[in-house]
């Protein structure tokens, strides 16, 4: 069982930046590829960014791809997610969430808000 827990949301103007924490419990976060999403009102989830376990293959979305960075520590049991160049539609509830190699996303967080300001 893994639990997640985000922070580093807030109210940012547009061209900032932010980071994103999400800190896992247990001594099996090593295993686990973790990713990134977000949720904006009255839009599905979407993906954002992935890491594989090792930390060495990343993934992003089209959307942000050259402004946001996905990076972790395995002995912080900790995943982060630098956003630079905000805009106004990066505004959503970002939720990480945790995936055992060759499997989907098992857990998730309870997200955090980030709001971007025009």
């Amino acid at each position: 069982q893994v639990q997640l827990v985000e922070s580093g949301g807030g109210l940012v103007q547009a061209g900032g930046s932010l980071r994103l924490s999400c800190t896992a419990s247990g001594r099996t976060f090593s295993s686990y590829n973790m990713g990134w999403f977000r949720q904006a009102p009255g839009n599905e989830r979407e993906f954002v960014a992935s890491v594989r376990y090792s930390g060495g293959i990343t993934y992003y979305a089209d959307s942000v791809k050259g402004r946001f960075i996905i990076s972790r520590d395995n002995e912080k049991n900790t995943v982060y997610l630098q956003m630079n160049s905000l805009k106004p539609d990066d505004t959503a509830v970002y939720i990480c969430a945790a995936a055992m190699p060759l499997r989907g996303y098992d857990y998730w967080g309870q997200g955090t808000q980030v709001t971007v300001s025009s």
